[in-house]
């Protein structure tokens, strides 16, 4: 009797699905989509290629440069070569050295800066936002003070007083661009927060007597990390530019080398008059490859956020696929929808 039985269920095939078994594997597929759309984007590999570049240079650039940055030993101003990858200055020193030093002190300043500004606009912002009233007001007074204050003279002012021997301290230099940085973030989170203070989970968490501390920052500011990773990016973006132009018109100290002050020796000895490109076009290129991977990064930030930026993380193939494969069909040949 048990052959019988095994015999009619190899014939018959496996036993139908329930309805819930589609439904799962429906919900686990799409569970799996979300969390691989951020990876598949081209997009965001290429940003995480460009900045993963430039962090590695930032950590062993001093280390693997083949020559001091200020050593006058090679002759002047000598064109790409083996021995000098990107050429020489008009006072004989290494240009690829140059490049590879100035790495770490414009990302550290740019990560230090964009940090303390992320903090700062963080914790006016989300207070002003949920709080309101009168300390609404005040915040939102001094936000619109530092957004209405020319960013680069207020630096350039700041900068004038500190120590000469703070003017070539990174984090210091930081922390003084991180004022002209938080203002414009503190009122994004701001208006988010005002959003998000009477919903359901903020309102029960103060039913049941939770301090107003605690529901900022365990209720509050989990669901706005997405924003501040966008404003911490574009925020470090502003502030490595801030750094550059510094250093450019010789504001900071010029013994400290970064890519500004490879820009301001080449613009103080005539580099461009003399068609002495490769002095000044490798800085500018590296600064203009580190925004632009940032920029890809918070592309794919936006993407996560957004659920109608989500298609864009694949390519136009897959989505085609994706299409092709929706569409009922009736044996062999695909039966085209009505468009809604």
């Amino acid at each position: 009797m048990s052959a019988i039985t095994e015999t009619t269920a190899r014939q018959e095939g496996p036993l139908p699905e329930t309805p819930e078994t589609p439904a799962l594997a429906r919900e686990d597929t799409a569970r799996r989509h979300r969390a691989l759309v951020l990876p598949r984007s081209p997009k965001v590999i290429l940003g995480v290629v460009i900045v993963g570049i430039f962090v590695i240079l930032m950590v062993v650039g001093p280390w693997v440069a083949p020559y001091s940055p200020s050593s006058t030993q090679f002759a002047a101003s000598l064109h790409p070569s083996a021995a000098h990858w990107l050429g020489t200055t008009v006072l004989g020193q290494d240009i690829f050295s140059q490049l590879l030093v100035g790495a770490r002190a414009t990302l550290i300043v740019g990560f230090v800066a964009g940090l303390i500004a992320t903090v700062l606009s963080t914790v006016i912002g989300v207070t002003a936002g949920y709080i309101g009233g009168p300390t609404d007001d005040g915040l939102s007074l001094v936000s619109n003070v530092f957004l209405a204050i020319p960013g680069l003279p207020l630096l350039i002012v700041v900068e004038s007083y500190l120590p000469a021997h703070d003017q070539s301290n990174s984090f210091i230099i930081g922390a003084v661009i991180a004022l002209t940085g938080w203002a414009w973030g503190a009122r994004v989170l701001r208006a988010l927060t005002m959003s998000l203070r009477n919903r359901d989970f903020v309102e029960a968490a103060r039913i049941i007597g939770e301090r107003r501390a605690r529901i900022i920052f365990s209720e509050v500011v989990p669901n706005l990390l997405a924003v501040l990773a966008s404003s911490f990016l574009f925020t470090m973006l502003y502030c490595i530019g801030a750094y550059v132009a510094l250093a450019y018109i010789g504001v900071t100290s010029t013994a400290v080398w970064n890519w500004g002050t490879m820009l301001y020796w080449a613009q103080a000895n005539n580099a461009a008059l003399a068609n002495q490109w490769w002095w000044f076009v490798p800085p500018g290129i590296c600064i203009a490859l580190v925004g632009m991977g940032l920029a890809l990064l918070n592309f794919g930030i936006d993407e996560f956020i957004n659920p109608r930026l989500r298609a864009a993380g694949l390519t136009r193939k897959v989505v085609r696929r994706s299409r092709l494969s929706n569409r009922p069909r009736l044996g062999l040949t695909p039966v085209l929808g009505r468009p809604a």
